[in-house]
């Protein structure tokens, strides 16, 4: 019997974990309305959602209502109605004028009959608890004025906040801060309050899974709210958020028949005087299921790495004919997935060896000093990928090498780095991005969320590097072999917690992958 997973792939618009962007909500919900579901219906259903998920977390007390002037005010009306309904005692706060007109937002606020104050700090006076129905995702300026006063009150005294589609002031399509298009320090400009809980309507939108938005969002919940199934005959996304159901089904199988020279043998290229992170890369790479690690490593390392691996074998490069020896060992195509990047230093052997690994036409990872070596050259670098090809990148890194708007999301940042270079990006960090080169992939972006601020640790990235090509050496897509390493890298440092150091990640893989495998069992 098929797995799920494999009925999932061959429709992945659908997908649970997709993400659509505002003009495509936009459009699902104009999609619902032609459907015969009528607008002040779906904002019916979209306050009530919300107002369920208030009362199964609070019991009943003072609420304050921040109502906006569009549709995500519309919304904050029939929370209020809904929750005075149940009991609670509701402040309802409005920014303007009433809503005009014959509009659903109009409509609902018709029907709140309950007091309306003008927003400002002095309506959160005696709540306990603060519903952001202001902008939501559409907001396209800077917040200002009294939302944004009132917000920082609602921050300053410590009130939990309910956002209704994303909080007031981050951009959906972005999770950028309204006013701010830095990436360097991305919470330090919010001028709003990050929410206890975000809820959202039918999938979730990028904002909610990029930095500084999914800091600020709290915990998020999608809400079904009769979006029917047809909508997705005319939307088609193309980023979703990272999950075992992407692609566990290429996930490489253990059968009976197999061993070691048929799992693949990962080669990575070790560094001098800087050893363990390709220590840290081949373990890695033989953790996760690489029937054989070698690292090739210059032969006055030779020492140091043979008496602290064990089950890695080493391969000495001589110092006169480094070239030469690798040169040999490339040849020998039984190395089928190539690392060279962690601890290589920056210097002319690096680039050379780099431009050799590509030269294959291998499958191979490039990271760390292999990509900072091209810097003023990457043209080099792009011209010389020739098979697959992984680049994983942090932001700095990734600055050096590609000249990318930085204005743009980190999305979009990284599928054109990824379709610039013909190799799949990784753009790490607490959003790691996954782009694919190739412009015809249902799958384009994928955006990871499990990552925990443990991974800001010496050699995590070396540990990564190293999983990804672990997978490759056992025939994954790169693809997908790169989104399934950077989430088992999240899943293995969340079951570690505090205390964490790279050298853990390798050992609590076995873990991560038996859960993933008894999850597949359940599903058959």
């Amino acid at each position: 019997m098929k797995h799920p997973v494999e009925q999932l792939i061959k429709h992945p618009i659908k997908h649970p974990t997709a993400l659509l962007t505002c003009a495509q909500m936009t459009e699902a919900d104009r999609l619902t309305v032609a459907s015969g579901i009528s607008a002040f219906t779906l904002m019916d259903n979209a306050g009530r959602a919300v107002a369920q998920a208030i009362t199964a977390r609070y019991t009943p007390r003072t609420v304050a209502v921040l109502c906006g002037p569009g549709n995500n005010g519309g919304d904050g009306y029939v929370v209020a109605r809904c929750l005075s309904q149940a009991g609670w005692t509701v402040r309802l706060a409005r920014l303007g004028a009433a809503p005009q007109g014959s509009g659903e937002a109009a409509q609902h606020a018709a029907l709140w009959h309950g007091d309306v104050v003008q927003l400002s700090p002095a309506a959160l006076a005696g709540a306990v608890l603060v519903v952001d129905a202001l902008f939501g995702a559409g907001l396209s300026r800077p917040l200002d004025g009294e939302a944004a006063r009132t917000l920082q009150a609602a921050a300053a005294h410590k009130l939990p906040i309910v956002a209704i589609d994303v909080p007031s002031g981050v951009y959906g399509d972005s999770g950028r801060e309204s006013g701010s298009d830095s990436v360097a320090n991305p919470a330090a400009a919010f001028v709003a309050s990050g929410a206890t809980l975000t809820v959202t309507f039918f999938r979730k939108k990028p904002g909610h899974v990029l930095l500084p938005g999914k800091a600020l969002c709290g915990e998020v919940l999608v809400a079904d709210i009769g979006t029917p199934e047809s909508v997705w005959e005319h939307i088609t996304p193309h980023s979703f958020e990272n999950a075992p159901s992407l692609w566990a089904h290429a996930l490489p199988a253990l059968r009976p028949e197999a061993h070691k020279y048929n799992r693949g043998h990962a080669l990575i290229y070790g560094g001098y005087p800087t050893t363990g992170a390709a220590r840290l890369a081949a373990r890695a790479a033989a953790r996760i299921g690489a029937g054989l690690s070698t690292i090739a490593a210059p032969e006055v390392a030779f020492a140091v790495y043979a008496a602290a691996l064990t089950s890695v074998m080493v391969s000495p490069l001589s110092i006169n004919t480094a070239q030469q020896d690798l040169a040999r060992l490339l040849g020998d195509v039984r190395f089928n997935a190539l690392l060279i990047g962690p601890g290589a230093g920056l210097h002319a052997a690096t680039r050379q060896s780099t431009l050799a690994v590509l030269a294959t036409g291998r499958s191979a990872v490039l990271d760390a000093d292999a990509l900072t070596v091209f810097q003023d050259a990457p043209n080099d670098l792009f011209g010389a990928i020739q098979g697959p090809c992984v680049l994983t990148p942090h932001e700095g890194e990734f600055a050096r090498i590609f000249q990318i708007d930085n204005a743009a999301s980190k999305p979009a940042r990284a599928l054109a780095a990824a379709q610039l270079s013909g190799a799949v990006v990784v753009l790490k960090g607490s959003d790691t991005v996954i782009a694919s080169p190739d412009p015809h992939s249902a799958l384009q972006t994928i955006v990871n969320t499990n990552a925990p601020p443990t991974l800001a640790t010496a050699g995590s990235g070396d540990v990564l590097a190293g999983f990804i090509t672990g997978l490759l050496a056992q025939g994954m897509p790169p693809f997908l072999a790169a989104a399934a390493a950077v989430w088992m890298h999240g899943a293995a440092a969340s079951a570690f917690g505090p205390g964490l150091i790279a050298e853990d990640l390798p050992e609590l893989l076995p873990g991560v992958l038996r859960e993933l495998v008894e999850e597949l069992v359940r599903g058959q």
